[in-house]
């Protein structure tokens, strides 16, 4: 179920009304009811994938469980082990199989030798690596002694299969949403209005934004042999945006939807684009992920301590595995080697927490340095999301090296057409609002809130009409594919 489908426009106030109606606000019934709404949500798509959500559910809260009164260590680790190995086990098959099988017979063929076999095509369940992360950090919580294991197995399903954020994140630490589960939930209307808000704002980033920079990116990426090198720079710009708002619109409506039932999601894109350096860029761009690897895999590895060899080495393993958890393709693989390779140099020289705050914090205007490092930035992770948008290696090193010759100063193929112009148009009012918000923790918290209520709702409708009126022909979520 979209969220930017009729669907789920009757599905929310139907989940929303019998939430809110359950007598004495009973938080028990509140959980069964997200449990049944959340499993009604994912099994729009396809019933027969609730089993794999189901199991990992079970597996991880019965493990769970053993391990709250198990004190040898050697039965602590099997416990482990075994949530790791079903949990990436299901991950490695649906997600992997095919892409290890088909590397596995291009090995052999390069030494001469034919392996007679066939891919399965498996259908790769939504949501798999995002719910599959959230329910090992449990696990590792819990066997690590950071969080007390529940009993309660209804609040824990409910906390897995919790719909805002299911197939698409933001992926939550049980540390933070769990214990939301435990207590009494009471209706805020300003809470509820806030989220609403978000969901607007989340709605305008899809809709208008992505959906429209979508149907310019996918034009010329799918042909981009006959297009010239500024046509393709376009491109790639149009994907630049078209990936953000579609990935940070799922998450503020997903926060926004969570919020409506009285549940706090943590943020998972603080304003990346306008990021100082690369290092800032990971710490705003889809923090719940960044910061899992951090803390599951960086971290442990030995983190920024010890010899260069090992920083070097560390920096490689969580920025390549982060671009293979994004999909089965090279071109995954080399796009986060090269995010390595942009990190690098700060984390040798110390300076990859420079830029902890907003840019420009408080200030209308950055500064000529902030913006032209700004720009720098910006540039470096165009010239990677075209490895991330390309079918494979190969197409992207044609690619990017048409935008590196001398078509590139030829005026682009597109930039003629009206519809090319009025989505440019969106992306510098998108740019503006986005700016203006910076500080808060989506774009349009706190815009106008000083100003009369009845400008603040104008501006809510004009958002509205422009979701309406400027809507593109409805994508499916990128990160679906994740």
């Amino acid at each position: 179920m979209l969220f930017n489908s009729l669907d789920f426009a009757i599905f929310i106030p139907i989940v929303f009304a019998l939430y809110w109606l359950v007598p004495n606000k009973n938080f028990r019934a509140q959980n069964l009811l997200i449990v049944f709404a959340s499993y009604v949500f994912y099994g729009w798509w396809d019933w027969r994938f609730l089993s794999l959500i189901l199991f990992s559910t079970l597996v991880d809260y019965l493990v769970g469980v053993q391990l709250i009164n198990q004190e040898k260590p050697i039965k602590r680790k099997l416990l482990l082990w075994v949530s790791i190995l079903v949990n990436l086990g299901f991950l490695g098959f649906f997600k992997y199989y095919d892409f290890f099988l088909d590397n596995f017979i291009c090995a052999f063929s390069f030494f001469g030798m034919e392996i007679e076999t066939s891919s399965l095509n498996i259908i790769l369940p939504v949501g798999i690596s995002f719910y599959t992360f959230q329910t090992l950090s449990y696990t590792i919580d819990v066997y690590n002694r950071k969080l007390n294991a529940t009993k309660d197995f209804i609040s824990f399903a409910a906390f897995v299969g919790f719909f805002p954020q299911l197939v698409a994140g933001p992926i939550e630490r049980a540390s933070n949403l769990l214990p939301q589960f435990y207590k009494k939930r009471v209706f805020g209307y300003h809470k509820a209005v806030d989220g609403l808000r978000q969901i607007l704002w989340g709605l305008f980033k899809k809709v208008v934004i992505a959906d429209n920079c979508a149907e310019f990116a996918n034009l010329i990426f799918n042909d981009s042999s006959n297009y010239s090198g500024s046509t393709l720079l376009l491109g790639a710009i149009f994907f630049t945006f078209q990936i953000y708002g579609d990935f940070s619109g799922y998450s503020d409506i997903a926060i926004g939807t969570a919020r409506l039932f009285g549940f706090n999601l943590k943020q998972n894109f603080a304003f990346p684009y306008f990021s100082r350096d690369v290092a800032e860029f990971w710490r705003r761009w889809h923090i719940s992920l960044s910061t899992w690897f951090r803390d599951y895999l960086y971290i442990p590895l030995g983190g920024s301590r010890g010899s260069t060899w090992m920083k070097v080495r560390n920096t490689f393993i969580i920025f390549i595995v982060s671009g293979f958890w994004h999909g089965a393709n090279w071109t995954f693989i080399v796009w986060g080697a090269l995010n390595a390779i942009y990190f690098l140099p700060l984390l040798l020289k110390n300076k990859n927490r420079s830029n902890l705050n907003s840019v420009a914090q408080g200030k209308l205007l950055p500064s000529f340095s902030e913006l032209f490092k700004i720009v720098i930035t910006f540039g470096l992770t165009v010239f990677a999301w075209v490895f991330f948008r390309a079918d494979n290696l190969s197409h992207a090193i044609s690619y990017l090296s048409e935008i590196f010759s001398s078509s590139l100063f030829l005026i682009p193929y597109l930039l003629w057409k009206k519809e090319v112009f009025i989505t440019l148009g969106l992306i510098i009012f998108f740019i503006t609002i986005e700016w203006l918000g910076r500080e808060e923790q989506y774009a349009i918290a706190k815009i106008g809130w000083r100003r009369r209520r009845a400008i603040r709702h104008l501006f809510y409708y004009i958002l509205a009409i422009m979701i309406f009126w400027f809507g593109g022909q409805e994508q499916e979520f990128i990160y679906f594919q994740f």
